[in-house]
Parts: structure tokens; sequence; C-alpha cells
């Protein structure tokens, strides 16, 4: 049985409040939860237990973000990011964790580094189908897996060049929505046992405050800040996934 110490509970604070300021609208950091708190279990683990957090916790940043958001994004997304989820319900016994950190890693570098590369050019890129049916499916898939969702995201929507507070309140809906949706499957397999559900309530606090702190935060920040913030953080973290996948598959 495992018993908290100090160490986890630090930890296990800290990802509630990368979770929560994620859900404020503070681009990316969410996704330094999962990592953070498997440093004491197993990112399977890690990721039942987060997972009420996080839906909790999009409760209050739908409410914040209630007015500001694309509809048409939304509308493209959620369906395709379903279809992902039960992919990775379908082969949750055949993908592991290591396979999936290295797919999202390589995704998020390749996307960065052809944007700072000027590849991918200056110019608003309109939301559109085709691309946003693929993403979203990936980032379903990627979400249910270690809710690493936000690279494949950020593949379609960054893009687009939204308003500052539209990319943000779309994508705390959007992942609201992924969030709600993978309860089911995540409730099938075992992850929201009682036991969790202890910790997630004692981490619940510290997420909601959390989130008004995003929501604080990316309102005052300039919107060209703001979009670095986005990239520079993709980058730091998809190096990372990148490393853990590859240590992983080596072992």
């Amino acid at each position: 049985m495992f018993v908290p110490d100090l160490g986890f509970a630090l930890a296990a604070g800290l990802a509630a409040f990368f979770v929560g300021m994620s859900k404020g609208g503070v681009p990316m950091i969410g996704s330094l939860a999962v990592p953070t708190l498997a440093l004491f279990m197993s990112p399977v683990t890690a990721a039942g237990l987060l997972l009420p957090v996080y839906v909790i916790s999009d409760m209050f940043g739908v409410w914040a973000y209630r007015r500001e958001f694309s509809g048409r994004n939304l509308a493209i997304l959620i369906p395709a990011a379903t279809l992902g989820i039960g992919i990775g319900w379908a082969t949750a016994s055949l993908v592991t964790d290591a396979m999936v950190m290295l797919i999202v890693g390589l995704i998020g570098l390749a996307f960065c580094l052809i944007r700072w590369l000027g590849g991918a050019g200056r110019e608003a890129r309109p939301a559109d189908v085709p691309r946003g049916l693929f993403w979203g499916a990936v980032s379903g898939f990627t979400s249910f897996v270690s809710h690493g969702g936000a690279p494949p995201y950020q593949m379609y929507v960054v893009p687009q060049r939204l308003p500052k507070m539209v990319y943000a309140g779309t994508t705390t809906l959007a992942f609201a929505a992924i969030n709600a949706i993978k309860l089911i499957p995540y409730a099938a397999l075992g992850q929201l046992n009682p036991a969790n559900l202890t910790v997630t309530a004692a981490l619940m606090p510290v997420a909601v405050a959390a989130t008004f702190v995003g929501v604080w935060l990316t309102r005052r920040l300039p919107e060209a800040l703001f979009y670095k913030l986005v990239m520079g953080a993709l980058f730091l973290i998809s190096l990372k996934l990148t490393w853990d996948g590859a240590m992983g598959l080596a072992a």
C-alpha cells in the first residue's frame, strides 16, 4: 500500500497547482503535472489520480472563459478528440507510456522548429475540418494515455493566431470536454478508485485557487509574450517527453 510522505505531498500539491494554472489559461503548464507526480508513482497511476483534479478545475475555467472561445474550433475538435479517446481506450493494453511520450515529444519539437525557422509562415491559418479532425483525434489519444494532449492540439490551433483570450478560452473549453469524456474509460479501467479520490479531494483547493491565478495572469500578459510562452513551454515540455520516451523504450 502506498503511504504518502512529504516528498509526495509536495509533488502532488505542485502538480495540482500546474493543473489549475493551465485551466486558468497559462499555456502548456498543465503538461508538467503528470511528470511531476510520476516521480513518486507510475505515469498511469498519476494520470488516474489527477483526472478528477482536471475535471473539477475545468468547471471553474469554463466559467471564467464562458464568453471567450472559438465555437468553430470546438465543433471540430471535440468530436475528433472523442474518437481519439476511444482509440486510446481500445489500445490501452498495446501502447506503452514510453511510446506515447516519444511521439508527443517529437510532434511538439517538430512544430516548434518549423515555426521558429519560418517554414510555417507568419500568416494566420484559418480553422479547417481535415486538419482539425486529425490533430483533434491525436490530441484525444495522447490525452487519454498521459494527459499529454497539448502538443498535438497546438499543431492545429497556434497557427490560427487567435486573439489571446479566445485562444485561452478555446483551449480551456476543449480540454474540459476531453477530460469529462475520459472519466468513462478511466472508471472502466479502475483508475477512479476510493484511494485516488481521497487524495484528489485534498488537492482540489490548490487547483481551484491556481485556476483563478492563471486567469488573472493570462488577462495581464501582453499577447506577443503570451504566444512566446506558449512556444517556449511547448519546446521544453516536448524535449523532456522525447527524452523520457526514448529512455523508456531503450530500457
